[in-house]
């Protein structure tokens, strides 16, 4: 059974930092693409980011392009997200999720539970 636990999040001034992190258990994730989506109230989940497992590549959507950084452990079977140069426009609940995206957003049982991020003044 995949299960994902997200930590980290918090309420922060813009131009602020978070680093959000994410224990994976269940299943095998160093071969396992794992990915970052934020959803905001009343909003639809939005990818953000994706780590590849076999090609070690790495995507971000392109408003957070320069501004995240995804990483993960193999070896204990963690991700993270560090977040910098925040803007309240990145506030939402972000979950990592087992999988590509946009494959995800039909698998909620491959999320874990999310994390609040608010950027505020």
């Amino acid at each position: 059974q995949v299960q994902l636990v997200e930590s980290g999040g918090g309420m922060v001034q813009p131009g602020g930092s978070l680093r959000l992190s994410c224990v994976a258990s269940g299943f095998t994730f160093s071969v396992s693409d794992m990915t970052w989506v934020r959803q905001a109230p009343g909003k639809g989940p939005e990818w953000v980011s994706t780590s590849y497992a076999n090609s070690g590549r790495i995507l971000y959507d392109n408003s957070v392009k320069g501004r995240f950084t995804i990483s993960r452990d193999n070896s204990k079977n963690t991700m993270s997200l560090q977040m910098n140069s925040l803007k309240p426009e990145d506030t939402a609940l972000y979950y990592c999720a087992k999988g590509s995206f946009p494959e995800v957003k039909g698998r909620r049982d491959y999320w874990g539970n999310g994390t609040q991020v608010t950027v505020s003044s």
